[in-house]
């Protein structure tokens, strides 16, 4: 099951820069997909994540990291099992 992930995020962060680099280092190791979702863009999540860029989040589990994190923090993310799967 490939794992979907939002990576919240804005321009001119490097911050989020830094964010995306670890996603995609990590894409070729796991069976994930991932975007960029840049919040300026939708009123509610700059309310929700304005002041917490970047923010890396699991669509199936709605599981949320924030910054600062590292490929160990986004592996144990990916890992996460979700309720009632095996």
């Amino acid at each position: 099951m490939t794992i979907q992930l939002y990576l919240y995020t804005t321009s001119h962060c490097h911050l989020c820069e830094h964010a995306e680099s670890i996603v995609a280092s990590l894409a070729h190791r796991y069976d994930m997909q991932w975007a960029k979702v840049e919040i300026a863009d939708d009123a509610t999540l700059l309310e929700l994540y304005e002041v917490k860029i970047p923010v890396l989040k699991r669509l199936d589990s709605g599981a949320e990291i924030g910054w600062p994190f590292n490929e160990i923090d986004v592996e144990n993310l990916l890992m996460q099992k979700i309720s009632g799967q095996q």
